[in-house]
């Protein structure tokens, strides 16, 4: 069934936003500014210089990861917004979602002893490592790649070899919901550990999103340029 809510380039922002929360942090990795007053989504993209079209796919695929999302005929303001939303992503992960998860699940970790304490601080660090990788990987190879083909250089890269090394690093974030969850005894912080729980939770449906932001649209419109300069 497809749960993504009707709206349109017309919608007042702040209603679509009021309607789904969970598009709120969206914004900033969009460089929106809240104070947009009952302008469209449409006038506040126009205002910020984001790409109207891809604000739209991007928020119906955080609904429905079934939605078609790519763009045909994409042009340089899509692929600008596009690269400047995936970075200011990493930025949000690293700097915002990990300090805090962090924060509660090294109070988590002090409490549990070694038993469990030692599989869920192996679990986090393996996560992180892979994320902080896979995020330099992009920023360093992949990100450099679509400017200079944008600018019409040639290098030894493809998108396709991007696609190939697109895995699923999310597992370890399943192993530590489930020890959080199912394994630790109840009477460990069991407070903080529904709300730890849940922000890990959180986190791994964004990643989702944002992985298959990628798989959708990123590569695509990569995939047009690169036939465009072939």
């Amino acid at each position: 069934m497809n749960n993504t809510p009707s709206f349109s380039e017309k919608t007042k922002l702040y209603e679509l936003i009021a309607d789904n929360p969970k598009l709120l942090p969206l914004l900033s990795r969009f460089g929106i500014q809240l104070g947009f007053g009952d302008r469209s989504v449409d006038e506040v993209c126009r205002l910020n210089q984001v790409s109207t079209r891809l604000f739209i796919q991007v928020c119906r695929l955080h609904f429905d990861h079934d939605t078609p999302a790519h763009i045909s005929d994409p042009d340089d303001a899509d692929l600008t917004s596009l690269l400047s939303y995936l970075n200011a992503s990493h930025r949000a992960y690293l700097y915002e979602h990990f300090p805090h998860i962090e924060m509660h699940l090294n109070r988590i970790i002090d409490a549990a002893g070694p038993k469990f304490g030692n599989m869920l601080d192996h679990f986090y660090n393996e996560y992180k490592h892979e994320m902080v990788k896979h995020f330099k990987y992009e920023e360093e190879v992949v990100f450099p790649y679509i400017v200079a083909l944008r600018k019409g250089e040639k290098t030894d890269y493809s998108i396709d070899q991007f696609r190939h090394n697109h895995s699923n690093i999310e597992d370890a974030l399943e192993d530590m919901t489930n020890i959080l969850i199912k394994y630790l005894p109840g009477d460990i912080l069991p407070s903080e550990r529904i709300c730890i729980a849940t922000d890990i939770m959180e986190l791994s449906a964004d990643l989702t999103t944002h992985s298959l932001i990628e798989e959708h649209i990123l590569i695509p419109f990569v995939e047009t340029l690169e036939n465009a300069k072939s």
